[in-house]
């Protein structure tokens, strides 16, 4: 019913006005054409500004909450592991849309790639609604059994009752921003992340806090604004798809060529869900190892780690560009600019870090100030920001090969590279490295895991290259990363 609106209603003049502007304005860019550098830089700074604008959007949000008071802040950090357990289930997903549509469009058949287009949303769809369903039924057992007190599950409920029944408006734009990238329109999803996060932040307050016609909602209420930012999302990236990308199919297909799109997609987004899950598992083993140390080592951890990310945002964003281009010249058969775009990631990942890692060693103890007056938590932070991002390199390589893997059909590698950087190296030889040596230890390791990991990334590239201009060939699987 809702595709059947898109394409009988006509929007309002203002809103037809704004998209027409849009279509016209944006030139149809081929990634298979064009230098690649541009590309990377082209659709990486959109998703920039996106993840910057939802972040703080996230830490506006918190704020307002931590306004009611430590039982309903205390329960919405009961929330975030589940909350990024939904959005790991929403980048899976997007990343095996993104992977098969980039490969399609490099391909060149219009009627297959709204084919593949059409099935992966209907599969985000059922996917999300089943995750809705057995969300919403299991809310009080499931906290029960993360350990929520009874105080605190009046509030979760609230906020897990909404957010499980909107979960299909978290999961949709990042599907459907995904596949807008894979197509090489990265302006949209982006304008699409700012305006959800403005709509977020203008709503939050009268939700939350009932001001002026709304009723007092604390907890649900921002749930809904999150809900309510997400719809526009979805409403405005399915005018998009349908109206003026024309890839939205209103008939099913056969069952096998259904399944074999389905397939396709879970064959590379399964194993995307299962690396994003990774961290947070790795971040929880290395609390875990510095709060052995104190609890001003963990405030320490906890200071640098979100300066860190901060630091880290471009190089996500990067990770994000790297796979469309990969994926629309491996589809093309176009080898030599799908390792020009790994080695052009490559050098926008050390110039970057290098750039931070002067930064933070100057700064360091600047900035461990402006957050704690502890002098323990500022000698930790300041000895976690002068160390880890010189190793951050090695990171941005992984994650970017693993972007790039993605898109071409290969999850494996990724999948194999973020468990051996996240979990053995760096979670256990944290652990290894605390016992033995302490917190110098333990920082050691994790910088040695982002070394030893981005060498073998780049490696495993290079090999691959290697390989694939030996074999001189294009064919389904056009760079074989793994084989």
């Amino acid at each position: 019913m809702l595709l059947q609106l898109f394409y009988c209603c006509e929007l309002p003049p203002l809103i037809m006005n704004a998209t027409d502007k849009i279509a016209n304005g944006r030139q149809k860019r081929d990634l298979r054409e064009g230098p690649v550098m541009a590309h990377l830089i082209r659709l990486g700074i959109p998703m920039t500004i996106g993840i910057v604008a939802v972040m703080s959007a996230a830490v506006v949000d918190t704020y307002y909450i931590s306004r009611l008071g430590t039982v309903p802040l205390a329960a919405i950090s009961f929330c975030v592991p589940v909350l990024f357990a939904l959005q790991s289930l929403s980048i899976g997903l997007g990343i095996g849309a993104s992977s098969v549509v980039s490969r399609a469009a490099g391909e060149g058949s219009r009627d297959h790639l709204a084919r593949l287009v059409t099935d992966a949303l209907m599969l985000a769809v059922l996917i999300v609604a089943t995750v809705s369903v057995v969300g919403a039924l299991s809310v009080e057992p499931l906290f029960k059994l993360l350990r929520a007190s009874p105080e605190l599950m009046p509030g979760i409920k609230a906020y897990m009752n909404i957010a499980f029944i909107g979960a299909a408006f978290i999961v949709g734009p990042m599907v459907a921003g995904n596949i807008l990238r894979a197509l090489g329109d990265a302006r949209l999803p982006g304008m699409t992340m700012v305006a959800g996060a403005v709509i977020n932040l203008i709503l939050d307050p009268f939700l939350i806090f009932g001001i002026g016609p709304f009723p007092r909602m604390e907890l649900a209420g921002a749930a809904l604004a999150t809900v309510l930012s997400n719809v526009v999302a979805v409403l405005v990236m399915g005018w998009i798809m349908v109206r003026r990308e024309k890839l939205i199919l209103l008939h099913i297909p056969p069952w096998k060529e259904l399944k074999e799109s389905w397939g396709e997609v879970l064959r590379i987004g399964l194993p995307a869900i299962g690396t994003n899950l990774i961290s947070p598992i790795s971040m929880a083993i290395i609390t875990a190892v510095f709060a052995s140390f104190g609890y001003a080592a963990v405030a320490g951890l906890g200071v640098a780690g979100r300066i860190e990310f901060l630091f880290a945002i471009p190089l996500l964003a990067l990770s994000a560009s790297i796979g469309p281009i990969t994926g629309q010249n491996g589809g093309a058969g176009k080898l030599d600019r799908v390792r020009e775009a790994f080695n052009a990631s490559f050098r926008i990942v050390f110039i970057w870090t290098a750039f931070t890692a002067i930064l933070l060693f100057v700064l360091s103890g600047f900035i461990a100030r402006i957050f704690s007056s502890d002098p323990d938590v500022v000698a930790i932070s300041r000895l976690y920001l002068m160390v880890l991002p010189i190793t951050a390199a090695g990171y941005g390589v992984v994650i970017t090969a693993a972007a790039g893997f993605n898109a071409l059909g290969r999850p494996l590698p990724g999948l194999l590279m973020s468990f051996v950087r996240s979990i053995i190296l760096s979670s256990f030889g944290a652990w290894v490295g605390g016992h033995f040596y302490g917190l110098h230890g333990a920082i050691a390791a994790m910088a040695m895991a982002n070394v030893v990991v981005g060498l073998a990334a780049w490696f495993w590239v290079r090999q691959a290259s290697m390989k694939a201009r030996k074999n001189g060939r294009a064919d389904k699987k056009p760079l074989a990363m793994a084989d």
